[in-house]
């Protein structure tokens, strides 16, 4: 993939929770292993995968938003900077932005128009802010209402107001499209678009794969906490250029692919098997997956996967089962 220079970099983030079970008894629940993924400058990467796949963590993760009895490891980095949680608070707003994916986040004691300004009554700050109401066809007597006036769409226009009011290097963007009519939806993307393309960098987290095609530079795959593929959107024109069986199955469940089902769920955090968890559902795992699988470059990409290699795929395994996907 060409080199740009980066906003963000995470490497082998993890991610656990400690709880009590049973009264007092402690225990950790590792949700997220090894996760990496890095955005560019000019470059939207989609962070995409099941539910429960660790997307939002990651989100929160970044801007140091887990709970208390979140435990975190790895390298986050911003702009060539490791990102402290001193610094954190010192971007965060700023110069990283966020589209939640809860509408929850409005303040709902103070009228919208507010806070998209983020409090600020000058000239430049209320043009701005009618400006954005008028591109995401919010009547400008919006700003005058609270919270719970608004439907779910216009709240979730809202926040996405909120972003881009400020001039943030970095938007990260957690399911920023639910409740949006497809329009509203290809606007919000095409803005995503332009921001990038001023040099910014976007992360886009979704499950709608098929709209983040449209717009994204690079995908990013998630599965049960870890990232099992990085590829580059061209890669997603064709099954044969993907490289993870679990990506694979994705393609084959768009709506134009025929939604074909993928058997099976994705391993609850108790019961995650040893090495590859995707191996229970995979028609080519062999012993060897039980290992460990670091994510490693493979034909323009990166990939988690024993089965990977040069391009094609080593089928020393079990052979692809018939009803896969």
């Amino acid at each position: 993939m060409e080199k740009t220079k980066e906003i963000l970099n995470i490497e082998d983030l993890c991610i656990s929770f400690e709880q009590y079970e049973k009264g007092l008894r402690r225990v950790e629940l590792n949700v997220i292993t090894n996760l990496s993924v890095n955005v560019g400058e000019g470059e939207i990467v989609a962070v995409v995968g099941s539910s429960g796949s660790g997307k939002s963590l990651l989100a929160h993760a970044v801007l140091g938003l887990l709970p208390k009895n979140a435990n975190v490891r790895g390298r986050v980095s911003f702009r060539g900077e490791l990102l402290t949680a001193e610094r954190i608070r010192e971007l965060r707003g700023k110069e990283i932005c966020l589209v939640p994916q809860s509408v929850s986040y409005l303040d709902p004691l103070m009228k919208v128009g507010a806070q998209v300004r983020h409090s600020r009554g000058d000239e430049d700050s209320i043009k701005r802010q009618e400006r954005l109401f008028g591109d995401y066809s919010l009547k400008q007597k919006t700003a005058g209402l609270y919270p719970f006036e608004l439907s779910g769409g216009m709240a979730r226009r809202i926040l996405l107001a909120s972003a881009l009011m400020e001039s943030p290097k970095l938007i990260i963007a957690d399911e920023p499209t639910p409740g949006l009519d497809l329009p509203l939806a290809k606007k919000a993307m095409a803005d995503f678009r332009s921001f990038a393309d001023e040099g910014n960098g976007v992360l886009l987290i979704t499950h709608d794969i098929e709209l983040a095609l449209e717009v994204a530079d690079r995908i990013a795959v998630f599965y049960a906490g870890t990232t099992v593929e990085e590829a580059l959107v061209s890669d997603f024109e064709r099954e044969e250029t993907l490289r993870h069986p679990y990506t694979k199955a994705l393609w084959r469940a768009f709506p134009r692919r025929g939604f074909q089902a993928l058997d099976g769920v994705q391993p609850y955090v108790k019961d995650m098997p040893a090495g590859c968890p995707f191996a229970p559902r995979c028609g080519l795992a062999g012993p060897e997956c039980a290992g460990e699988i670091p994510l490693r470059a493979a034909a323009g990409g990166t990939v988690r996967c024993v089965r990977f290699s040069g391009g094609e795929e080593i089928n020393g395994g079990k052979e692809a089962k018939s009803n896969e996907a």
